[in-house]
């Protein structure tokens, strides 16, 4: 996966960045709001329709949060993962989310290096559809996207639902 991660401090980008290297994604980092946008912007208008799979924003950050980064971002591409990593109360923060009218995932600081590596590899998506014995490495063969993985899971259930009525 292609990764946006943008967070002011940089011993957690250069955590993340290893983290997430060492499983095969490729990572690119910004140390605030307005050059993760400026960066985002540049790739998308080579890759309009991916630039990148993910896009990891703290929310508290120099010269542009990441609440207006997301924004700027979702006008280029509607939809794009954002995910919020932010140490903000959450309840504060899902106030402040909602303003963007599009699904996005929240990671609570503090929060372990191997949970920011199964939100955005979708670890409990794929652990579900395990449940309803889909045969998750075909799927994964197929590098579906974040959104794909969710709208299938979703049909799924819907479909589990009315069996059993």
């Amino acid at each position: 996966m292609k990764i946006l991660i943008a967070d002011d401090e940089p011993d957690l980008l250069s955590q993340y960045s290893t983290v997430l290297e060492d499983r095969n994604h490729s990572v690119v980092t910004a140390s605030d709001g307005e050059s993760c946008v400026a960066e985002y912007l540049r790739e998308h208008s080579h890759f309009p329709d991916s630039p990148f799979d993910a896009v990891v924003l703290d929310y508290s950050m120099p010269k542009m949060n990441g609440l207006d980064a997301a924004k700027k971002i979702l006008e280029a591409n509607p939809s794009q993962r954002i995910i919020f990593a932010s140490a903000y109360v959450q309840e504060t923060l899902i106030d402040s989310i909602k303003n963007l009218k599009q699904i996005v995932e929240l990671l609570q600081k503090p929060f372990s290096l191997q949970d920011l590596i199964d939100t955005i590899e979708d670890k409990t998506i794929y652990d579900d559809l395990a449940k309803l014995n889909v045969n998750v490495q075909n799927l994964k063969d197929l590098n579906p996207t974040h959104a794909q993985i969710r709208d299938y899971l979703d049909a799924l259930r819907k479909i589990q639902k009315a069996k059993t009525f």
